[in-house]
């Protein structure tokens, strides 16, 4: 007899073994089904507890011993039809699905992500703002290092005109060990606010973010800044962000 039907309905080939063995058999401890099915005796309360679960096998308990014993096989066409119903229902659940998945899949076309290294690296990617900024719009930084290169300060103070002039402004959060004066200086051009972060965070990394444009800093000597363009991770970055500044104060000299 062909019993390779059984794996057509969804039974394993240990499954299959299992209930052929206890319907030869009858009522029997796992021993026998071991013996009978030629299965591992470590899987064989796995697959006798997976045919349970499909209403093919159930046990009676003497002693403490549990007998198990094959369902009639006419069950087999009641597992079929529950298996139809449950089917159904996975094509539903699947259809409502459907407008998610390819919002998603929508999602990660529109994700770019890209690598620049060093300090001109840096430079690249802050000026790929300009590209998309216009006036009155800003961009944001937080947990910005305190211990920069003295060689970065010029091109960032040469920056903050340049910003001011084209009407963009930004928000800055620095590393609560920043000098005083470093607040002070972006603080006196027009459109940026800069404070101390409220909290320590003591990590080489800084963030920022604008439009639907979130960066990632890396500070080292040979520093590493990821660029990612996908809406829904520069709003995270940007949520972030404002529940930080919410807690930030204005930036008074000490």
């Amino acid at each position: 007899m062909d019993f390779s039907a059984l794996a057509k309905i969804g039974l394993t080939p240990g499954e299959s073994r299992v209930y052929l063995a206890l319907l030869r058999l009858g009522p029997s401890k796992t021993g026998a089904i071991v013996r009978e099915a030629r299965v591992a005796r470590s899987i064989v309360y796995q697959l006798l507890d997976n045919l349970m679960q499909k209403g093919l096998v159930s046990y009676v308990t003497e002693g403490k011993m549990k007998h198990y014993q094959a369902a009639d096989p006419q069950k087999i066409g009641e597992y079929l039809d529950e298996e139809e119903t449950r089917l159904k229902k996975r094509r539903q659940d699947f259809s409502h699905l459907i407008p998610d998945l390819l919002a998603l899949q929508h999602s990660a076309k529109q994700t770019e992500v890209k690598v620049f290294r060093g300090f001109r690296g840096m430079v690249a990617v802050h000026e790929h703002s300009y590209q998309k900024l216009s006036r009155g719009e800003e961009y944001f930084f937080i947990n910005i290092p305190h211990d920069q290169p003295e060689y970065y300060h010029p091109y960032y103070q040469k920056d903050h005109v340049r910003r001011a002039r084209a009407g963009i402004r930004c928000r800055l959060l620095f590393d609560q060990r920043t000098e005083p004066k470093v607040l002070a200086n972006r603080n006196s051009y027009a459109g940026c606010d800069a404070r101390y972060m409220p909290m320590e965070v003591n990590t080489p990394v800084w963030f920022g973010g604008y439009k639907d444009v979130a960066t990632i800093t890396v500070v080292s000597s040979d520093p590493i800044t990821i660029e990612i363009t996908n809406q829904e991770i520069a709003d995270a970055f940007r949520a972030y962000f404002e529940e930080i500044w919410k807690k930030s104060r204005k930036f008074s000299k000490r």
